[in-house]
């Protein structure tokens, strides 16, 4: 069932790819202008590029949180959905296709900003392990899915909300501060060749505790909303 929901997801999703695209721009856009606006020094970029890129992550994601349940909802498909199926599988299908389609375009692309930033400046071609975008792509990997896990129950609790959006940004963002602080001290750490393995364990960590709680939480808040 959770394999169906989530073709679904993918194949209504192919019409609105410009939708989709939209947070990925923003993403590239966000970063890219930080050379011209502050410095193109290497050494300057390199020591603000973990803070950047993460906060144009975290940015780019709640953007692309109005795409969670939108067409579904307007057109009445969603409560449709919630009553033949569980809530908690509707609530997974769309965190799934809301990762792949948005979170990891961020993931794929990170390496290029990273580079763009500098943040491999003073770094042999041949030092596999001191590439610092690898540890950038790793630690979005971790924290970008746990933005999207706890969208989704923002989302789901303000579904039927005038301007949602901005609600659910009130809502989330002191969870988002976590992944934040953890997924930029990974690449500083990283940057100054201390050890990072900490960071991305909590990273990991977060992420699993997400996993368990939050399908539950934005299905029993969905189940709510449409009701």
């Amino acid at each position: 069932m959770l394999l169906t929901l989530l073709k679904r997801e993918l194949m209504i999703a192919r019409r609105n790819w410009i939708g989709l695209a939209i947070p990925v721009f923003f993403f590239v856009m966000v970063v890219s202008l930080f050379p011209f606006a502050v410095s193109p020094d290497a050494p300057v970029l390199q020591k603000i590029a973990p803070g950047i890129i993460w906060v144009a992550a975290l940015l780019a994601t709640l953007l692309s949180l109005e795409q969670f349940y939108r067409t579904d909802y307007q057109d009445g498909s969603l409560e449709q959905l919630v009553i033949m199926s569980s809530p908690t599988l509707v609530a997974s299908a769309k965190i799934i296709a809301h990762w792949i389609l948005t979170g990891l375009p961020l993931v794929l692309i990170s390496p290029l900003l990273g580079v763009l930033m500098q943040l491999n400046y003073g770094v042999g071609y041949d030092s596999v392990a001191e590439d610092h975008t690898v540890v950038l792509m790793l630690s979005l990997l971790l924290g970008t899915p746990t933005l999207c896990l706890i969208g989704a129950v923002g989302m789901s609790l303000t579904l039927a909300a005038n301007r949602n959006g901005m609600l659910v940004s009130v809502l989330i963002l002191p969870l988002y501060v976590p992944i934040l602080i953890f997924g930029a001290s990974t690449v500083t750490a990283s940057l100054e060749n201390f050890g990072y393995n900490g960071q991305l364990a909590i990273l990991g960590a977060l992420l699993l505790l997400a996993m368990v709680f939050a399908p539950f939480a934005a299905g029993r808040a969905l189940k709510i909303s449409v009701s």
